[in-house]
């Protein structure tokens, strides 16, 4: 065989020695530190955030966690208020989306509009969820995840033994609770803390009145929505559900509830889709039988809730790099599906394949799809309302669950008395 030997230029070994140093001197320039307020720091949340983190840490980048409380309380963003009004503020922050409209009035916030028009994001993001995410048409927050709001979990062993049926309808749903009740189980799992009334209250109206009251009611805020026939029979219907509730519900913590449904204690539960762990375990290590069903008369429409990242302006252009690279990564194939797996919600990006998820996720995904197409995706109310607004009107739903003298026609003044707040100066602070 014959060899060629090729003789190297005169300087080649210096000439490879310099590009590398600059190319060396060029990634070190561009790298830059990510500072992050979340609220993962616990369990599959923990897990996900690792995703972040080491996609984050391949392109050079360092990531800082801001703060981290697991519990969502107020100190966070104080902290995070006083940091943006001194002028040094984090590079993003996990907060909601009607708290990011309050940042992004204050001028605060970064538009990060040349990578969304590169990667197409309001091709591979539902409408209205591209929508949340932008002020003034520009994007100024990047969502992650999707969570669905409007889930029945049911216990399918205590549903066979009592007869019933996987219910699709109200009629249904109260037929099935009729036959657990009479047998002796607690038919609805329920935590009677705020949060929880509420949120099983914004099942009920979407299953009652459909996606356009949903959106004129908790959306648009209309007064004639808000205190119309739908809004009533909502009440009705969800005032009903606590017969089939027990009397220990009081101040119970979602996860209590949840346990209820996995012993056969209790046979449904209305609940988001963070539930599913619970029932995923149940099933690996005890055999338990369990479906994830749209709640009754929503079948067509979907409630959702996104984990998203206000983008503040940072002064140096390393930051600006690693900001930039934290919001491309957000919503790449790769990062969409190890994140949604590690956290057990599904990817906000359409039309990925979810073939390596569970079959609650396969369906989930399944729903938001058809649903971004037949435009019935609707925001949670933590999605779609300001906090003051949002506070005032769950305190209304929660006292209506309570106290049996409330009347529905005096909730529904409530509601329409809560649409009228405004924001003070001081919102901002509030909410996550």
């Amino acid at each position: 065989m014959a060899f060629i030997s090729i003789r190297r230029p005169a300087g080649w070994d210096a000439a490879i020695a310099v590009a590398a140093a600059c190319l060396a001197a060029t990634a070190v320039a561009r790298a830059g530190e990510l500072e992050v307020l979340h609220y993962w720091d616990v369990g599959d949340d923990a897990k996900a955030a690792q995703v972040l983190k080491a996609t984050l840490r391949r392109q050079g980048h360092t990531w800082k966690d801001f703060a981290v409380s697991a519990d969502g309380n107020g100190f966070p963003l104080s902290l995070l208020r006083s940091r943006v009004l001194s002028g040094n503020p984090p590079s993003a922050a996990q907060i909601k989306t009607p708290v990011i409209q309050q940042w992004a009035r204050e001028g605060v916030l970064a538009d990060v509009d040349d990578v969304a028009r590169a990667e197409h994001w309001d091709t591979i993001l539902p409408k209205a969820v591209g929508d949340a995410m932008k002020y003034k048409g520009s994007y100024v927050a990047v969502p992650v995840n999707v969570h669905r709001i409007n889930w029945l979990w049911i216990n399918l062993r205590v549903l066979k033994r009592v007869g019933a049926r996987v219910p699709a309808t109200w009629d249904e749903f109260f037929a099935a609770a009729d036959a657990m009740k009479r047998a002796g189980f607690v038919a609805v799992a329920h935590g009677g803390q705020p949060w929880q009334d509420f949120l099983l209250f914004e099942s009920v109206a979407l299953g009652v009145g459909g996606p356009d009251f949903y959106r004129r009611a908790f959306v648009a805020l209309e007064p004639g929505a808000l205190a119309g026939p739908d809004m009533e029979r909502a009440l009705q219907t969800f005032r009903r559900i606590k017969a089939y509730t027990d009397p220990a519900a009081m101040g119970r913590d979602w996860l209590v509830a949840s346990a209820t449904v996995v012993t056969g204690e209790a046979g449904m539960q209305l609940m988001g889709d963070w539930a599913k762990p619970m029932f995923q375990a149940a099933q690996k290590n005890a055999g338990m039988e369990f479906a994830c069903v749209p709640a009754p008369g929503t079948a067509k429409a979907y409630s959702f809730a996104v984990d998203s990242f206000a983008l503040f302006k940072v002064n140096s252009p390393a930051k600006i790099k690693a900001q930039k690279d934290f919001a491309s990564d957000l919503l790449s194939p790769a990062v969409q599906q190890a994140f949604n797996l590690a956290k057990g919600s599904i990817p906000v990006r359409l039309g990925l394949d979810l073939a390596g998820f569970d079959q609650c996720a396969k369906l989930s995904g399944a729903a938001f799809d058809a649903a971004a197409r037949a435009n019935t995706l609707v925001p949670s109310v933590s999605m779609s309302l300001p906090p003051p607004i949002e506070d005032a009107m769950r305190d209304a739903v929660s006292a209506y669950w309570h106290d049996d003298r409330i009347t529905a026609q005096a909730t529904m003044q409530r509601l329409v008395a809560a649409a009228r707040l405004r924001q003070d100066g001081k919102s901002v602070a509030g909410g996550r």
